[in-house]
């Protein structure tokens, strides 16, 4: 068997043939091209599908194009199949309908993987099979490198995530799940517009990050011989414009946070944020509940039960309300409103954590959950009033101030979809939260929010009351996609290089201290 170095080398010596040939198929002579920058269709493989009966009957001449995907040559004839982005469809070259020449040529130069423009008539074989017989071809792009035999899916994921290409050509359910995907979000635009919400764009590069807990990207503006940092969230300037004027606003874009990597995790990613004006959480939670409904009882499913790892999940509004607390206290008997912050931490590592002495209250609390509380929850729950030190962005409740006014909506045992709140708008009380937030970044707590007094002058400017949602559109694609990883949602997933040494090739460097240099540059 052929290596594909072997093949590579025999496709080449077909290029150059193609090239410099000069072949009559039914265009007059003139010089080829293997990668012509015009093309020529009438019809898309599923129109003629669909449209095969008249077509047929009608004798007309059609052009398709695609990619082949498989040749069977019978003597003097030849079956081809050919897909394009819409279906596949069989086709049918002989000698006496296109010349010996031509037939000869094509089967000389054209190989399976090869995109190819077809002229002919529709007709249905012996078997009833639909077919194209074809009176002239064009190679519209010539393919250098065979396709895999046969592809092993679920068993060579990473190859699957590095090479997506083939992952999308050779399994026709992973490019179903990403046509799911871009409906979803047209699905939230949709609802958004028409719920009078204005859609914006902010900053990707900010000289402050801030509106999560998270670590940024770190990189370096050559202009201005500054530090820069990938925004983590797209929550403070959407705020800042709430202060301008707008009422209701919303944008979807890529953030990025330089933390783990696992099956709900990625770096860079896909999130939903809008904001409203003269709202609350409660007022969100009745939105939230309403774009669901929206969402999956439309046209995108028609219901609002999906099935998620063999389990039905009911998005029958409404949905429970549970008390942050009092979840945490069913499932591990801890009252933590009643606990300091060493009580808890020594609770804690009973119940097998690991707590890291930079951590505050808040955040051991936060390891609690996710692992004794959270992965408990299937139905769609709003999990409410976490404690006021994990959200410093958030309004305290009146009746409480150590809770503030906030929901995650949590499903499918664990998937945190959803946080929101009621914004915090005073000043005063922001300032401080920033500064409880700074003191604990310079203890060591990497992810604490930092202080952006830019942000703190625009609110004493006056923000009215307002309500901010996020969601994380990657985990909202492989639920309702019932999908384990969010790898499988994101086209191009981030990905550790396989062997270092493959940068030379990439960049085409034969230097490696100019190698080197490059690595080290990446770096910043």
């Amino acid at each position: 068997m052929a290596s594909i170095d072997e093949i590579k080398k025999e496709r080449l010596k077909k290029l150059e043939r193609i090239q410099g040939a000069r072949l009559r198929q039914g265009y007059g002579e003139a010089k080829e091209s293997a990668y012509p920058a015009s093309t020529k269709r009438t019809h898309i493989v599923a129109e003629a599908l669909v449209d095969f009966a008249k077509l047929s009957k009608s004798k007309k001449e059609i052009f398709l194009v695609g990619r082949i995907r498989a040749i069977r040559g019978h003597g003097g004839s030849t079956f081809l199949n050919i897909e394009d982005g819409t279906g596949g469809i069989q086709a049918y070259l002989k000698k006496d309908g296109v010349g010996e020449k031509a037939y000869q040529s094509f089967l000389d130069l054209f190989d399976i993987g090869d995109f190819v423009q077809l002229r002919g008539t529709l007709f249905k074989t012996k078997k009833g099979e639909k077919t194209l017989e074809i009176s002239s071809y064009k190679m519209l792009a010539k393919s250098l490198l065979p396709l895999p035999e046969k592809w092993h899916g679920l068993q060579d994921e990473e190859e699957r995530f590095r090479k997506r290409y083939l992952d999308l050509m050779f399994n026709p359910e992973v490019k179903a799940k990403f046509e799911i995907r871009a409906k979803i979000i047209r699905t939230l635009r949709m609802f958004l517009d028409e719920q009078g919400f204005l859609e914006v764009e902010s900053p990707v590069l900010q000289s402050v990050y801030g509106g999560a807990d998270a670590k940024p990207f770190r990189t370096h503006i050559n202009a201005f011989d500054m530090d820069m940092y990938l925004r983590i969230s797209l929550e403070l300037p959407l705020k800042r414009l709430m202060v301008g004027g707008f009422e209701k606003v919303y944008e979807m874009g890529r953030v990025f946070r330089n933390e783990g990597v696992d099956r709900q995790h990625n770096p860079d990613f896909t999130m939903l944020e809008f904001y409203w004006a003269y709202a609350d959480y409660k007022d969100m939670m009745k939105l939230t509940e309403e774009m669901f409904s929206y969402l999956l009882a439309g046209e995108l499913f028609g219901t609002k039960k999906i099935w998620y790892e063999e389990r039905a999940i009911d998005f029958k509004t409404p949905w429970p309300r549970v008390e942050y607390r009092d979840l945490i206290k069913t499932h591990t008997k801890l009252d933590i409103e009643t606990l300091n912050r060493d009580a808890l931490a020594k609770e804690a590592q009973k119940l097998g954590l690991v707590i890291e002495s930079t951590w505050g209250k808040g955040k051991i609390i936060d390891e609690i959950y996710k692992k004794y509380c959270r992965p408990k929850i299937w139905e769609p729950t709003f999990v409410i009033h976490h404690p006021s030190e994990m959200f410093p962005l958030a309004k305290q409740r009146p009746e409480n101030p150590q809770e503030a006014e906030t929901f995650q909506l949590v499903v499918a045992g664990g998937w945190e979809l959803v946080k929101a709140y009621s914004e915090q708008n005073d000043p005063l009380v922001q300032r401080k939260a920033f500064e409880a937030q700074e003191s604990l970044f310079r203890k060591g707590l990497e992810d604490a929010q930092r202080m952006d007094t830019d942000f703190v002058e625009a609110l004493e400017y006056g923000m009215p009351p307002t309500a901010g949602f996020g969601m994380g559109i990657d985990r909202l694609a492989a639920l309702l996609t019932n999908t384990h990883s969010l790898r499988e949602v994101i086209l191009f997933p981030t990905m550790k290089p396989r062997h270092d040494i493959n940068i030379q090739d990439r960049i085409g460097l034969s230097d490696k201290t100019e190698v080197r240099k490059t690595r080290k540059d990446a770096r910043h």
